[in-house]
């Protein structure tokens, strides 16, 4: 059986409060917190990009379980903020946790899905047995314009996962996609932010793709919501995936364990990711979890997994690296000028 290894999730200390966004473009504060369900979002610090949170990120996995780096056979890095347009982030990461150069590593885009694609590639060189393990990560620091409506959610962190067939802590019994031509988020070659449009990236962006998906696999696998302990939907705010769960049969309580980003706001390609990550953080064996990304342009992929006794002892370590929660404690906080210079939207002149 190909599974999840081990796993791992890096989120920066830095937040800025909804608040503060919205006091300084004169936007009405309460409307758009209660609006989008999100109150605060994590920052990068000035030294941290995509490239230093997927290393993070993948050294907390590794913690967690002794493996030897030498034995990951493919890197990939999803994100839609790679720091260079041609020079791939996955080799700085399977550098810097010591693989082999005997390894396939390349740079995955898919909007805010790109890490679950990385996911199912590993998949299949996994159970092709062309590869011992693959690493799979969603990373970003997320893009928003000023002023414009994705500044309030588009934040930072990411999530890795070492895909194989050695005593998985969780099972990955299937997955499919559902994509489509749906241009309702894109960023041209050149530009520093992505343009959006507007209520069309709910549906048919989000809705119609997360439910494709979602009723693809239910039909494949002959499951309904009823057979699953937790869910964990992309989260570009806090009302869709409720309403994406409610829409599918989902009780409240199976999306509370993955729903972070009231606290951490969207994280683009690292969003499900960590939303899984949350919910393996406190899942028991026995346990099944649906997982369901999006990415605008547009596609959705769905996983059925199944948490093993692996999670609880033996060679794997939850308590080994912190949690998605540890994570999300201590935030230091920033006014808007600070955050702006975090972001690289204002530049000190030498």
């Amino acid at each position: 059986m190909v599974g999840i290894i081990t796993y791992g999730v890096y989120i920066p200390r830095y937040r800025i409060k909804v608040d503060e966004i919205a006091r300084v473009w004169g936007a009405n504060a309460a409307e758009i917190s209660g609006g989008l369900g999100v109150f605060e979002k994590s920052v990068p610090d000035m030294d941290e990009d995509t490239a230093t949170i997927a290393v993070e990120a993948a050294r907390n996995a590794l913690a967690r379980r002794k493996i030897d780096p030498e034995e990951i056979g493919a890197v990939y890095v999803g994100s839609e903020s790679h720091p260079y347009a041609v020079k791939p982030t996955a080799c700085t990461v399977g550098e810097a946790i010591g693989a082999t150069p005997n390894m396939t590593a390349a740079d995955f885009e898919f909007a805010c899905k790109a890490g679950t694609a990385g996911i199912q590639t590993c998949m299949g060189l996994v159970k092709s047995k062309m590869i011992t393990y693959g690493l799979a990560i969603g990373s970003d620091v997320a893009q928003g314009a000023p002023s414009d409506a994705l500044e309030y959610t588009a934040a930072a962190g990411g999530a890795a996962f070492l895909i194989g067939r050695d005593d998985p802590i969780a099972i990955i019994h299937h997955t499919c996609s559902y994509t489509t031509d749906t241009p309702d988020f894109w960023r041209r070659e050149g530009q520093d932010y992505p343009r959006h449009s507007g209520r069309f990236t709910g549906d048919p962006g989000y809705f119609k793709h997360v439910e494709g998906a979602t009723r693809l696999l239910f039909g494949q696998k002959k499951k309904s919501a009823q057979d699953y302990e937790y869910a964990v939907f992309h989260q570009p705010n806090a009302k869709f995936p409720q309403k994406v769960a409610k829409a599918l049969g989902f009780k409240p309580e199976q999306i509370r364990p993955g729903l972070v980003v009231p606290r951490l706001g969207n994280t683009y390609s690292g969003s499900s990711p960590i939303g899984l990550a949350a919910t393996l953080d406190i899942a028991k064996p026995g346990d099944r979890i649906f997982v369901a990304s999006f990415g605008s342009g547009a596609g959705s992929d769905a996983f059925d997994i199944e948490v093993t006794d692996a999670i609880e002892g033996g060679a794997f370590r939850r308590d080994a690296a912190p949690s998605v929660e540890e994570l999300l404690k201590n935030p230091i906080y920033l006014d808007y000028a600070h955050y702006a210079r975090h972001k690289g939207k204002i530049v000190m002149q030498s």
